[in-house]
């Protein structure tokens, strides 16, 4: 199928969807957003290093006024918060274990789902381009049947100029012959 210089093939033009490459929009969960829920989940966890790092600030300001007993106050006070923070996440991931368990399977789910809309969104598109390219070869079709229409008006055009085509040259001899036949009965 040839097409007219300088056109160009309507489904070329667009480019290929992005349902296949990463967007943003497929995902629910923002680092800010994951950090509140795990700050929700355990908040114990940042207790425990707000208190270590708040001893290990009066260790060192202990250390610079030269005040040893304080310093060694504060270094204990930092195992102890240490202490805290580990006994705070073993606890923490027995107590939320069959929690992360269902929220992994939650999120397994949810990535399954939009993996399937995805597909879906895919096939519409395919479907869609499938349509558009059925269309446009029907207008093809039908600018070809126009056009060889209008050239088959003008050839007969162009014959009934110079003459005439075969029908009527065969229209004019039978107008002949009749003329001579009748002119030979009146005679």
């Amino acid at each position: 199928m040839s097409q007219p210089p300088g056109s160009q093939n309507p489904l070329r033009v667009k480019e290929v969807p992005s349902s296949f490459a990463d967007n943003q929009a497929y995902f629910d969960e923002s680092r800010w957003t994951k950090f509140t829920r795990r700050l929700k989940e355990e908040p114990l966890i940042p207790l425990g290093c707000a208190a270590t790092c708040w001893a290990l600030w009066g260790a060192t300001k202990s250390i610079r006024s030269g005040d040893s007993y304080g310093a060694q106050k504060m270094f204990r006070m930092r195992l102890y918060a240490q202490f805290f923070t580990i006994v705070a996440l073993v606890a923490g991931s027995f107590y939320y274990n069959s929690d992360r368990i269902l929220r992994k399977e939650y999120e397994e789910v949810i990535k399954e789902r939009k993996a399937i809309e995805k597909r879906d969104a895919w096939i519409r598109e395919l479907e869609a381009r499938d349509k558009e390219e059925k269309d446009w070869r029907e207008k093809v079709k039908e600018v070809t049947r126009k056009r060889k229409e209008e050239e088959d008006v003008a050839r007969a055009k162009e014959e009934a100029k110079k003459g005439g085509g075969v029908v009527t040259k065969a229209v004019k001899g039978l107008r002949e012959k009749l003329v001579k036949e009748g002119e030979g009965e009146e005679k």
